[in-house]
């Protein structure tokens, strides 16, 4: 597995990172997620990203890896979903990482992200500075930011914050435009969230979530040509041709992981194809912002 650096903050992660989102209730059995959490770091994933919306899944993370900690980047998300503080608050971040730490049964965090924190918040500047007293207390590595468009330029421009992750697929290639290049020149290291745009090429009509609803709509707009694999594409074009340290992908079947690890294995696309998956984007212009 191919290891990267996390920017300049001293972490590396493998190009294929596990989302443990889809590990969070109980369609998903002990068993069931205590083999797959050890089967990721047995393929050489070193990256294991979660957040306190994930329901069962920090548990699970600390309850099935935590013999195994010195072995990945572990990345959690934050803000929000603390009992007896508001969400969006100084003490709500604290205690939010205090809690991801006793849940996951570790004495550190690598990177911690903002959630998807309005941008009125981030401005005002309470949760950041939580979030490094938090990294001061030794509680944390790197302090991060997960979001897009105006929030993440706000969040990259700061100087903040070490790392950012951020929607990256071939339907959302905005980071690419202009944040890619800032964020490099700030020693910013990035990670892609949703890589594979929740594969909408497989739906035969439009998906009714918001965000694969629009995928939807862009992968068809961007008028591809057919005969590919769009899952392998989409996913070596993250990992390979976007500057991201780490392209994110989540699910709760082995077989699925099996085919993220032969698509990375794969390497880069030929160089006609990128140019075709870029050009398609860049018609639209500003027409199409990063999807949350």
């Amino acid at each position: 597995m191919i290891q990267r650096p996390v920017g300049h903050t001293g972490l590396t992660v493998s190009a294929l990172g596990f989302g443990a989102m889809h590990i969070h209730d109980e369609r998903t059995t002990e068993a069931e997620a205590a083999a797959l959490l050890n089967g990721v770091l047995d393929a050489g994933i070193t990256l294991i990203d979660t957040a306190r919306g994930y329901g069962l899944s920090e548990a699970r993370i600390g309850r099935h890896l935590r013999t195994r900690r010195a072995e990945f980047v572990l990345s959690t998300k934050v803000g929000y979903g603390v009992e007896g503080v508001p969400d969006w608050t100084y003490e709500c971040i604290v205690r939010g990482v205090e809690r991801a730490l006793r849940l996951m049964q570790t004495d550190w965090l690598d990177i911690v992200h903002l959630h998807s924190c309005p941008l009125p918040v981030l401005q005002q500047g309470d949760v950041t500075r939580a979030l490094q007293d938090c990294r001061a207390a030794g509680k944390l590595r790197v302090a991060a930011y997960s979001g897009d468009n105006a929030e993440a330029d706000f969040a990259v421009a700061s100087g903040a914050f070490g790392s950012l992750q951020t929607s990256i697929s071939l339907c959302d290639q905005a980071h690419l435009r202009t944040r890619a290049a800032r964020a490099d020149h700030a020693g910013m290291g990035v990670i892609a969230k949703r890589p594979l745009a929740g594969a909408v090429w497989r739906h035969g009509q439009r998906p009714d979530d918001f965000a694969e609803g629009q995928y939807w709509d862009r992968f068809r707009a961007m008028g591809l040509p057919g005969g590919e694999d769009w899952a392998d594409v989409a996913l070596r074009f993250v990992a390979f041709h976007t500057g991201a340290a780490s392209a994110i992908v989540g699910t709760a079947k082995p077989q699925n992981l099996r085919r993220n690890l032969d698509a990375i294995a794969r390497g880069p696309l030929p160089a006609a194809l990128v140019c075709t998956l870029r050009d398609a984007f860049s018609r639209q212009g500003e027409a199409w912002p990063g999807l949350i």
